[in-house]
């Protein structure tokens, strides 16, 4: 008899989740997800977030942890995990998967933060475009820093959605982020990379995700195929030039705290280009209006 994930005993065919994709947002956690749904050794999740770990206090104490996996659909199966990109932003959680599974092996995927920021600001509009906020609102809360605990004035009922909504840009504080998760895992159970790389190199890229979470290389690596993409059409308040200079200064130090602790390049990044002058910040917002149907 195997333990599940809250220690209580189970049959053989029960195979618990042994990695997550835990960031960021925006950044290829669908298609690394579905890329790696196609590997024998790798179950499949019930679907791609399961969000067990960053739900309030109150409802993850009431869990049934037992059913943190899943029923094997093949004896080659060994390894499962879930693409939940809230897992790095959100306080606390981190902690709550070290409590349960110590051994978890844990990718992130980067991607430049002003990018993302945009992509993200896009995809809510388009979804929900009365409801959603708008870019002045999505660049609005910038903390001095990434907060590792839920803010104080976001404390209280509702605070974990008031916080989803205002983390636009400090979901961008990669340094922060990166140093946090390292203190809570130890390094050798992170796997750091670049979106723009993952993308040029797909299989390279693969290779080091499935010897990082313990299964065989691919005999023949899955087609990139770029998830959670189009061409939408929205509403709102388009960047500016100075807005996204503005973003640029603030996530600076993060940036530079981030290349430190992975390594990972930032030099064709947009927020990168912006601060070295190499990307005229009026032309790119423009950009980023004509691509969300504003121009």
């Amino acid at each position: 008899m195997a333990e599940s994930a809250g220690g209580e005993a189970v049959d053989g065919d029960f195979q618990p989740f042994t990695f997550s994709i835990v960031g960021v947002q925006k950044a290829g956690t669908s298609t690394l997800q579905w890329m790696l749904n196609q590997h024998p050794q790798v179950a499949r999740p019930p679907r791609k977030e399961m969000g067990w770990f960053d739900v309030d206090e109150a409802t993850w104490r009431d869990v049934d942890h037992a059913s943190y996996g899943v029923r094997r659909t093949s004896p080659q199966q060994r390894a499962l995990g879930d693409a939940t990109p809230r897992y790095l932003l959100m306080p606390g959680t981190l902690e709550r998967m070290r409590d349960r599974l110590p051994d978890l092996r844990l990718i992130a995927i980067f991607r430049d933060p002003i990018d993302r920021l945009v992509s993200q600001w896009v995809m809510v509009r388009e979804r929900q475009p009365d409801k959603a906020p708008d870019w002045p609102e999505m660049m609005a809360w910038r903390p001095p820093s990434f907060p590792t605990i839920l803010p104080e004035e976001l404390t209280g009922p509702g605070g974990r959605a008031r916080f989803l909504r205002a983390s636009g840009v400090v979901r961008g504080y990669y340094g922060g982020q990166v140093e946090h998760g390292l203190t809570v895992f130890p390094r050798d159970q992170w796997l750091f990379l670049d979106f723009p790389s993952l993308l040029a190199d797909h299989a390279r890229h693969l290779d080091l995700v499935t010897d990082h979470i313990g299964v065989d290389r691919f005999r023949s690596h899955p087609p990139l195929k770029k998830l959670m993409a189009g061409s939408p059409t929205i509403t709102g308040t388009a960047p500016t030039g100075e807005d996204l200079m503005t973003l640029a200064r603030a996530l600076e130090p993060e940036l530079a705290q981030y290349v430190a602790l992975t390594g990972l390049p930032v030099e064709h990044w947009t927020t990168e280009r912006l601060l070295r002058g190499d990307l005229d910040a009026d032309e790119q917002a423009a950009t980023y209006a004509a691509k969300a149907g504003l121009a």
